[in-house]
């Protein structure tokens, strides 16, 4: 009859109990109250509305194929497991094994009969009265014992973990305000998202880090990690912090062909199912990622500008000089300059950027690129990389260390321009395949290489010009891959479909060059999307235009929520509102340009280097009350690293 989600955790559903003489009315209504934690917890209530009392049996039949979550997505059949059952007389367990493997789950029911097919209760429910019990279900794995017990709210006055977490969330976030009311839902909902995606470290309770996505992505992953962390600084710094050092904590040691591990590499993902940990030789840590490691470098960077204690950076900084020496060490592969990626075993990832799919690379007739594979986009990282590295020892006064990077960065940005750059067609190869040629395909990625400054002047605006031609703007935002090309599918995963968070990185680039309109139109394209999929913007949806069709076409299997795409609204407004901090150098940077649909801003509890600050945006004049001693606000954009590096570059060494 109804289903309501009451918190992303938490939902409830009503149903009828069916006559048997036809007619619809019917006296016995069922709820049930659904809580996913370690577990699945279902509160049953069967309510009475007759005038006469109610003999009810209540069954529950309890199965489980402990299909991998792939088998799931994927609509496989799922591996056959040896199951046995046991029923105790207080729980029923469900144990299987499969070529070595045990899982089992455990389900406890208060006053149910418990057999080997389910639980079941006998009872008589009064007239207008209720019944009630409670039904949990926990996993457990290897023999081991079930995790611990639900903790309900409004149980002895206590809040389970989750509901905690969820308030303190809530009242770390900032509280927005904006005469486009439809754009402030969306941005509620993104906060509400990004809430429910966050994860703890299991050994640093104090650290939270958010999941890729729900359903298929709830774990960790490194490149999404890291990506949502940024694009949420100015909501809670504190996420990004907790990513870093999380990472941190499993940075690769040694060389490992099955599992990609390298020294110093940031990991790909946590892999919990049952294949992927046969592959990976018993482990749960799969490295297969090129960019996660220069993005780690990146947003450390960045992270130091936010007013954390100088002590916390430094003991981030081995870390981020490790990643360094696995960029010169092994992600160069030949020594050419540029990052490259290889799969090192037969199982592993095939791609391994952020268009991971096994056919996200390929040139404009369609062929598909052999690696090994430099993408354009992961230049920018390591760029990026050299130059927050560079700053940050300027700052420290190892300077020696800071024009040795600063170096690196300039030499990779010529090359890069030189052997990347397709003059005759006006736009950046999508990567160099294994014999160093030019994968021309008209892709997304470049428009990620404006937002790290690694596009030359001269060939920002022909960028710009392509990202926003009818090719790639489907009118919702823009496409992984040109209409026009070989590969187009606009419902595939990576080309031609269109990525809000991909859209929204493209949208902060040309900001940094200049292209407000462009701007501003992904902004809008994407928040009109958002509106027709309830104020969420999805992991992706088809490439389909606007013209073809009024609405966003749903791509069948996207996350939703998906981190990036909770975080792209927070990216898009904090990046046409030109929102940056530098605390160490006492500035607050804003000068907005937001869309006049936008309408007014009004900001609350916004973090600001340990305070709380409130921010009025009006006919795109800002005003700041609260913030700490110290800090003012500046108009215009807060320097990049490269004009930072620049000026700690020409500065007398003795001053």
């Amino acid at each position: 009859m109804a289903a309501q989600m009451l918190e992303p955790y938490r939902a409830r559903f009503a149903a009828r109990v069916t006559r048997t003489d036809g007619y619809a009315d019917s006296p016995l209504i069922v709820e049930r109250l659904r809580e996913v934690g370690a577990g699945i917890q279902e509160r049953l209530t069967v309510r009475n509305y007759s005038a006469e009392p109610a003999e009810c049996l209540i069954a529950v039949v309890l199965e489980a194929d402990f299909a991998d979550l792939f088998e799931v997505k994927e609509g496989r059949t799922p591996r056959h497991w040896d199951e046995t059952r046991q029923a105790d007389g207080e729980s029923l367990v469900i144990s299987a094994s499969w070529q070595g493997v045990r899982k089992s789950i455990s389900a406890r029911a208060p006053g149910a009969d418990i057999a080997v097919d389910g639980i079941s209760f006998r009872t008589s429910i009064p007239a207008h009265g209720e019944w009630s019990s409670v039904l949990a279900v926990v996993p457990t794995a290897d023999g081991a014992d079930p995790d611990s017990t639900f903790i309900h709210a409004g149980v002895d006055g206590l809040l389970s973990p989750r509901d905690l977490r969820r308030q303190e969330w809530v009242a770390k976030i900032p509280v927005l305000q904006m005469g486009n009311r439809s754009i402030e839902r969306i941005l509620r909902r993104s906060y509400d998202d990004l809430g429910s995606l966050r994860i703890e470290d299991p050994d640093h309770a104090e650290r939270v880090v958010v999941a890729a996505g729900a359903p298929w992505f709830m774990t960790l992953f490194g490149r999404d990690a890291l990506w949502a962390a940024e694009m949420a600084m100015p909501v809670d710094p504190s996420l990004a912090l907790g990513t870093l050092q999380t990472l941190a904590d499993r940075q690769g040691q040694v060389v490992d062909l099955l599992s990609e591990e390298e020294p110093g590499k940031i990991l790909h993902e946590v892999r919990l199912d049952v294949s992927s940990s046969l592959s990976l030789g018993g482990k749960t840590i799969y490295y297969g990622s090129v960019d996660a490691t220069p993005l780690f470098v990146c947003w450390l960077g960045d992270v130091s500008r936010w007013g954390f204690a100088p002590d916390i950076i430094a003991s981030l900084l081995p870390h981020a000089d490790r990643a360094l020496d696995w960029i010169r060490d092994y992600g160069d592969k030949d020594g050419d300059g540029f990052v490259e990626y290889e799969r090192l075993n037969p199982q592993g990832l095939i791609n391994q950027g952020w268009k991971d799919s096994w056919d996200g690379i390929n040139f404009a007739d369609g062929r598909l690129a052999e690696p090994p594979i430099a993408l354009c986009e992961v230049q920018a990282y390591v760029y990026s990389a050299y130059m927050a590295r560079s700053w940050i020892a300027y700052d420290t006064g190892d300077r020696r260390l800071a024009e040795e990077l600063a170096d690196r960065a300039a030499k990779l940005k010529k090359r890069f321009n030189e052997q990347f750059w397709m003059p005759e067609r006006g736009y950046y190869a999508v990567a160099l395949d294994g014999k160093k040629r030019q994968v021309d395909a008209c892709a997304s990625n470049m428009g990620q290489c404006l937002w790290f400054g690694l596009v030359d002047e001269d060939k920002a605006p022909l960028v710009a010009e392509r990202l926003m031609s009818p090719e790639m703007f489907s009118g919702w935002g823009v496409r992984t891959l040109a209409s026009d090309m070989g590969a187009y599918n606009p419902v595939s995963y990576h080309n031609g479909s269109v990525w809000p968070h991909d859209n929204a990185i493209i949208a902060a680039g040309l900001l940094r060059y200049g292209f407000v309109e462009e701007a501003q139109r992904i902004s809008t394209a994407l928040f009109e999307a958002a509106e027709f999929s309830d104020g969420r913007l999805p992991e992706l949806f088809c490439g389909f235009s606007r013209e073809r069709f009024p609405e966003p076409v749903p791509y069948p299997t996207a996350c939703a929520p998906q981190a990036w795409a909770a975080t792209t609204p927070i990216l898009l407004v904090t990046s046409l509102m030109r929102y940056d901090a530098d605390v160490s150098k006492g500035g607050l940077w804003m000068d907005p340009v937001l869309p006049q649909s936008y309408g007014d801003v009004h900001i609350s509890n916004a973090p600001m280097a340990g305070s709380r600050i409130t921010i009025d945006v009006t006919n795109s004049v800002a005003r700041v009350q609260g913030l700490p001693e110290g800090m003012a606000l500046k108009r215009g954009h807060r320097p990049w690293f490269t004009e930072l590096v620049e000026k700690a570059g020409k500065a007398d060494p003795e001053r």
